[in-house]
């Protein structure tokens, strides 16, 4: 019995060595990992499968902790179908059993996808020298059994890049700041505390995310003074923001600035608090990019 074969004790029927199954992955002079994502916004640790495609750990800033394992064929998923997924012993440690992870949906022509908490499982299992694999009916080989494998060569040197780079991910998603509102002490163009901080936010985003290439800016004044002096001081205050976006490096032409001063309040202008909410600029911001 060869060491393979040896590994696959332990494993489900699911996952057990079949007949005439069709095997991929990386031998020891084939396994390549690459951190081909490193920044602020996302992170990604991808692995060739030589014949088959390409496997890739991705996370993305975010308040909430998340990774996905992508599982990428160079043909498409032809039907939807349950996959196992195992954890596989390398073939040059004899004597190790497999064991399952978990069941998983594919669905029609689209990637493969693990999430959550299995992803985190799938990336232990590699640093510590094993091969998580997957297995299931492949349509175009008449529905015979698959077997894809990640291999664990040189898998430790790019893992630990990757995670430096977790690291440094920011704590917050393009969708928390691609709609703001930023509200502006009385009668100036001078932030509040909260907006400033906010601003400060959307800055660091745009500096790490070069997909932005739409940012819309409306400015609005409150009815307190004069209707000229309102309009003009809206467009000043528009201004002042389309500046910290081009001292960050947009582009003007990205960029859509309208002062509308005392037009279309959201608050009642008869209080003090009611005025402060009409005090305020909308920034809305859209990207290129499928991050």
């Amino acid at each position: 019995m060869n060491a393979w074969i040896v590994g696959l004790v332990g494993m489900s029927v699911s996952m057990q060595l079949q007949a005439g199954v069709t095997e991929f992955g990386a031998g020891l002079d084939q396994s390549v990992w690459r951190l081909t994502a490193d920044s602020q916004i996302e992170c990604r640790l991808e692995h060739p499968i030589p014949g088959w495609g390409t496997g890739a750990f991705v996370t993305r800033a975010g308040r909430k902790i998340n990774l996905d394992f992508e599982l990428s064929g160079l043909r498409q998923q032809a039907q939807t179908q349950t996959v196992s997924l195992g954890s596989m012993p390398p073939s040059w440690r004899p004597g190790l059993a497999g064991r399952d992870i978990s069941q998983i949906r594919f669905f029609k022509q689209f990637d493969g996808l693990v999430d959550g908490q299995t992803a985190w499982t799938m990336l232990d299992e590699l640093e510590s020298g094993r091969m998580p694999t997957f297995q299931y009916r492949d349509w175009y080989r008449q529905n015979r059994a698959v077997r894809v494998s990640l291999s664990s060569v040189n898998f430790r040197v790019k893992y630990q890049a990757f995670m430096d780079c977790l690291n440094g991910l920011l704590p917050y998603s393009f969708n928390d700041i691609a709609f703001s509102v930023l509200t502006y002490d009385k009668n100036s163009d001078r932030l509040s505390a909260a907006s400033r901080r906010r601003l400060a936010m959307i800055g660091e985003f745009i500096k790490a995310d070069s997909t932005i290439d739409v940012v819309v800016i409306d400015a609005y004044s409150d009815s307190y003074g004069g209707r000229w002096p309102n309009q003009k001081l809206s467009e000043k205050r528009a201004d002042a923001i389309k500046k910290v976006f081009l001292d960050l490096g947009l582009e003007e032409g990205k960029i859509s600035v309208e002062g509308h001063g005392e037009k279309q309040h959201v608050a009642s202008n008869e209080t003090e608090e009611g005025r402060a909410k009409n005090r305020r600029v909308v920034i809305s911001m859209g990207r290129s990019g499928a991050i």
